[in-house]
């Protein structure tokens, strides 16, 4: 973690966006905490040209419309023909067939370096049935049961998955990592799981996929654990924002809950 965070801010990335107006001014001002650099382009005429210059990809699912569906195809055939690492967010797909069928097309085009999901999200991806009201996810998923469909989906894809939650999970099918920062007020304030997604395509323009999320989930839980306060939400996303720029080795060092194992080991 200590060499992607260092490498970020020395190279300074360009990390191409597209993700939903709810979320876009949190995911670039993340972006520029850690020491990239951000554009949020998304106008389909122009993505195929901004993505082949980027160091990284990022496709968030969220508030999804047309013209977006559009650039996202472009800008994955753009990073696939160039070697861009990518990351995908399937934000919402529990909730809504347009976003699920339109993954599961995307991914036969491109399969990105990291698809990122809540736990819903993830089920989703795994099982055409599964359903669940809202961007949010179910609280009673099982942990070790979702960690198997995240190493199935790894498997199959041949990629690295992140299931973000109060237990962060990470794995390619094999390895399995768990980190368990983080505080409950971070679901407070709107967009802190796009931001994650941000985080992810930063590390991921500097390290390996397994790396870039383990780097990803340790900054944004730690940040958000040392930003709790009792002003509220207004005051939390502020000292998250201060946080994540000024977050030191030491810090992480100190505060990381990290569990590795294998997926044998479920």
């Amino acid at each position: 973690m200590q060499t992607a965070r260092k490498n970020l801010r020395a190279f300074h990335p360009l990390i191409h966006c597209i993700t939903n107006p709810i979320s876009i001014n949190q995911c670039a001002n993340a972006i520029l905490a850690v020491g990239a650099r951000p554009m949020m382009a998304e106008h389909p005429a122009e993505v195929a040209e901004i993505t082949e210059t980027a160091n990284a990809l990022l496709l968030n699912l969220g508030n999804i419309t047309d013209a977006r569906m559009q650039s996202i195809r472009i800008a994955s055939e753009a990073a696939l023909k160039h070697g861009v690492a990518t990351v995908l967010d399937a934000v919402g797909i529990a909730c809504s067939t347009l976003r699920r069928n339109f993954v599961h097309t995307l991914l036969k085009q491109h399969t990105p370096q990291m698809i990122k999901g809540n736990a819903s999200e993830i089920c989703a991806l795994y099982d055409a049935h599964y359903k669940s009201a809202g961007v949010d996810a179910d609280a009673a998923l099982d942990l070790r049961h979702t960690t198997r469909i995240a190493a199935a989906l790894a498997q199959k894809y041949s990629t690295v998955i992140l299931v973000s939650g109060k237990t962060d999970i990470i794995t390619d099918g094999n390895t399995v990592l768990y980190i368990r920062n983080g505080t409950p007020q971070l679901t407070t304030v709107t967009g802190t799981g796009c931001m994650l997604g941000a985080l992810c395509a930063c590390y991921a323009s500097v390290t390996d996929a397994v790396s870039a999320a383990k780097t990803a989930c340790a900054v944004l839980g730690i940040s958000g654990q040392l930003s709790e306060t009792d002003s509220g939400s207004g005051s939390f996303m502020l000292h998250l924002m201060d946080k994540i720029s000024t977050l030191t080795d030491e810090d992480i060092n100190k505060h990381i809950r990290l569990e590795e194992m294998q997926i044998e080991e479920l």
